[in-house]
């Protein structure tokens, strides 16, 4: 494998752009010593210099902000998996759920796609939809607040 001056092994990044492309992911972070190495189908590579105390499983870059009180309501749907949410069963059909809307247990509130597999998530509960705290083709986190059933 080859490095330049910086001590950045291309080779690994040339590996983890082909991860991107045969696993359709948008991202993927490696850490090795005390370097981390993010390669973003949404922009460029990032290489970040960083002493590692021990491993760190939180993405290099925030997450888009949600409101602080939904973060912590004990009401919030939150991804079982990461992946990207769809909020229809196909592109042009109408939505699982809407704001206002009253669900029942097991119902399908939205898909999640990981892998190439489209995973149906369930209402845990029934209630009514107070919030949705995504957008349609959004990538989402493990644990990240999907949608707020009251």
């Amino acid at each position: 494998m080859s490095e330049n001056k910086t001590g950045i092994d291309k080779g690994l990044i040339r590996d983890l752009a082909d991860i991107l492309n045969e696993t359709d992911l948008t991202e993927i972070e490696v850490e090795q010593d005390d370097l981390r190495i993010r390669v973003s189908r949404a922009g460029t590579p990032q290489y970040v210099q960083a002493p590692i105390a021990a491993p760190s499983f939180a993405p290099a870059a925030a997450a888009p902000a949600a409101a602080p009180a939904v973060q912590d309501n004990k009401n919030a749907v939150t991804a079982p998996m990461v992946g990207t949410v769809y909020m229809a069963s196909a592109p042009g059909a109408r939505a699982f759920i809407e704001v206002g809307a009253m669900v029942k247990e097991g119902q399908t509130l939205l898909i999640i796609e990981a892998m190439k597999t489209m995973n149906q998530i369930p209402a845990p509960r029934a209630g009514k939809v107070t919030e949705i705290l995504i957008n349609d083709a959004q990538p989402v986190e493990y644990g990240q607040p999907l949608v707020v059933i009251e």
